[in-house]
């Protein structure tokens, strides 16, 4: 099969703002292996930018995405079980280096989020979505099973009762509903979704990309540990934190009564 054009598109603005876009609207971005392969590339990307200071994920054409494209993966490779399950080998990997990203990430979520696009909307530090976008796991509903974080992460969210609710049945929410059932931290209109996007990311981006780096990691440790290890955890994140230039830069700024310069150290 020939490759495709620029499946994946990457964008960084001047406030450091880092958009990956998914660009396959033709098959609601729905996930291929070159896409995901561009995807794992344009994360490590973001990643390792300094001038990125949060990273949101959107879908070109008014969709985030419809999951695995099934058109590759009908015919002898359902039947395949090394060929079908690298494909959810790699996802887990690809969206577990976006959990665990430095940096704060931001599931932006327009039409469609099922199915492996579901995975990586919960994947994401956060998740915004137009009011009217259809969101929910969908596999069931095609006797499959997702392989990239809903039994791990989706009840760490919503609970298991709700988790069952959504994979048992394959329903679908609206944008507005997932924030009702906290999938989601805030919706709008379709009309009003940019401005959604850049209100949430203002507040994340003129923090301190060390202090960030750090109290997300600890935060992400909190469901996997028991209390007297979380606490020495949070011990030893306080003493790295509080000796860090940032944090120097941050009491001095505030005795100075004037804005921070963050240097990520």
């Amino acid at each position: 099969m020939e490759p495709e054009k620029d499946v994946i598109q990457y964008e960084l603005a001047d406030n450091g703002i880092c958009t990956i876009w998914l660009n396959r609207p033709h098959k609601r971005n729905c996930v291929s292996p070159q896409l995901l392969r561009e995807l794992e590339v344009a994360v490590d990307r973001a990643a390792a930018e300094k001038k990125a200071l949060a990273v949101v994920f959107r879908g070109r054409g008014n969709t985030f995405c419809s999951g695995a494209d099934l058109d590759q993966l009908v015919g002898p490779v359902l039947h395949e079980s090394t060929v079908s399950l690298q494909l959810a080998i790699d996802s887990a990997r690809t969206y577990d280096k976006i959990y665990n990203m430095s940096k704060p990430t931001i599931a932006a979520v327009e039409g469609y989020a099922v199915a492996g696009g579901f995975e990586l909307m919960i994947s994401c530090d956060f998740a915004l979505a137009a009011s009217e976008a259809k969101i929910g796991d969908f596999h069931i509903r095609r006797a499959l099973f997702g392989g990239a974080g809903p039994i791990y992460r989706l009840p760490r969210y919503i609970g298991m009762r709700k988790s069952k609710e959504l994979m048992l049945t394959g329903k679908l929410l609206t944008g507005d509903e997932c924030v009702e059932w906290n999938l989601c931290n805030a919706s709008a209109p379709a009309a009003e979704f940019d401005t959604l996007i850049e209100d949430f990311c203002a507040p994340l981006i003129d923090k301190s990309p060390f202090c960030m780096w750090m109290t997300k990691m600890a935060l992400n440790r909190g469901m996997d540990a028991d209390t007297n290890s979380l606490i020495t955890l949070e011990t030893m994140t306080c003493n790295v934190v509080h000796h860090s230039a940032d944090a120097k830069e941050g009491v001095a700024a505030f005795l100075e009564k004037r804005k921070p310069v963050w240097t990520g150290n």
